[in-house]
């Protein structure tokens, strides 16, 4: 499963004491708990997962002057699995690769004709691997399976190595962040963005809500 943590690295006592963390929650749409069924596709009851739970990304925005040691990943995994995407968003860095393997018994073929990012990585079973792809544009990039219609997960491609992936319920925190003024914004889904001026201090945690 892909890492849902912040982006930035993982900081010592000495960083935390000159660095900054936001925490709080982003109120989010309810769950559709409806599973799709697996008739049209020749599959038996259960083999079909229920779809993702929604997730908000959480990032910071801003000119970044003062940033040292940033260390972001660059290779990330959005697996099928139970004829899903595993997570309804998966945030990354612009630059960064993304694998699509696929965990099922059955073929699958991922796609996207998002202006951010078009390819079709074509039909491919679990013991094959298609090539990683370069997501190197900001923006959101939308996910289809062209076998399974109900297959649907976003890409967002970030401009900042400052982000997080919220719990199913809400809750977040951002860690060693730089200090400054900066914009926090949370991404719910393309037409829900939210945003809100921060001035983060070093050594102080900032309470948020969305």
């Amino acid at each position: 499963r892909p890492s849902m943590g912040s982006a930035s690295t993982p900081g010592s006592a000495t960083a935390a004491a000159t660095t900054a963390t936001v925490e709080g929650k982003v109120v989010l749409p309810k769950a559709k708990a409806v599973a799709p069924s697996g008739d049209r596709y020749g599959l038996k009851a259960g083999q079909i997962m229920p779809s993702p739970a929604p997730v908000a990304v959480v990032y910071l925005e801003g000119q970044f002057t003062n940033v040292t040691n940033t260390v972001t990943t660059n290779r990330w995994q959005m697996p099928q699995q139970g004829f899903q995407f595993a997570q309804s968003v998966l945030p990354v860095q612009k630059g960064s690769y993304v694998e699509f393997p696929n965990k099922d018994e059955d073929y699958h073929n991922v796609f996207s004709y998002s202006k951010t990012k078009r390819f079709d990585l074509g039909r491919y079973r679990k013991d094959e691997k298609p090539a990683a792809v370069q997501f190197d544009t900001p923006g959101l990039v939308k996910l289809y399976c062209e076998i399974h219609e109900h297959m649907r997960a976003n890409i967002l491609v970030l401009d900042t190595p400052y982000f997080v992936t919220t719990t199913p319920e809400g809750t977040f925190k951002l860690e060693n962040l730089p200090t400054g003024s900066y914009v926090l914004k949370s991404w719910v889904d393309e037409k829900d963005i939210r945003s809100q001026p921060v001035e983060l201090k070093a050594g102080e945690t900032l309470k948020v809500e969305f």
